[in-house]
């Protein structure tokens, strides 16, 4: 039991860290200054739904891709480090006070949902966390780390503009590459596991 736990808290803080809050919450802000309150509820009800269940498709048919494609595990993790990687070194070089987007957009699903939150490391990450549970019980723990991220995702959301009053705009560039940094550790040891499963 303990060790579910502990690879449950893992498996949320990894995937949370994943679905880089500080630039979705950057974004939406960019979005819902002159926006009703109540739409901008509604987006982010709408985005961590898409997030969610587009993460439990691609967990739960990881496998079958792998299968398709002829390609193995190990391989999958290597490629999924270099695009993690390649979002850490994005997320590093972003600025808080860059514009996103425009007030009328319907921004919930695309870009907040895709790519924003389920971009490509992040897609990655949740076939390769599918296709590593080795039971019932891990796909479970996994389904509902998934779930506990996307609701992190809706509350980071819902109470961005109290996050941004809090942390100011110095607070959410340091947010910001401090989740940079946390997905470059990330993506070293994906590449690390995948590269040392080939020379055993």
């Amino acid at each position: 039991m303990p060790d579910l736990l502990i690879t449950f808290f893992s498996e949320t803080l990894k995937l949370f860290a994943l679905m880089t809050p500080p630039v979705a919450i950057t974004a939406f802000l960019s979005a819902s200054r002159q926006r009703d309150p109540g739409r901008n509820l509604a987006t982010a009800r709408k985005c961590a739904l898409a997030v969610f269940t587009l993460g439990i498709i691609l967990y739960f048919s990881g496998e079958r891709v792998f299968a398709f494609f002829g390609f193995t595990l190990d391989a999958f993790r290597i490629g999924a480090g270099a695009l993690l990687f390649l979002s850490a070194v994005s997320l590093m070089n972003e600025s808080p006070e860059k514009p996103f987007l425009t007030p009328d957009q319907d921004i919930s699903i695309v870009p907040l949902a895709v790519p924003l939150c389920m971009g490509p490391a992040s897609i990655s990450t949740v076939i390769v966390m599918g296709a590593s549970a080795a039971n019932t019980v891990e796909r479970a723990v996994g389904a509902l780390s998934l779930l506990t991220a996307s609701l992190g995702i809706y509350l980071s959301l819902r109470f961005a503009e109290t996050v941004q009053r809090r942390l100011g705009t110095v607070g959410m560039a340091v947010l910001s590459k401090l989740t940079g940094l946390l997905l470059a550790a990330l993506a070293a040891q994906v590449v690390f596991t995948g590269i040392h499963a080939f020379f055993i």
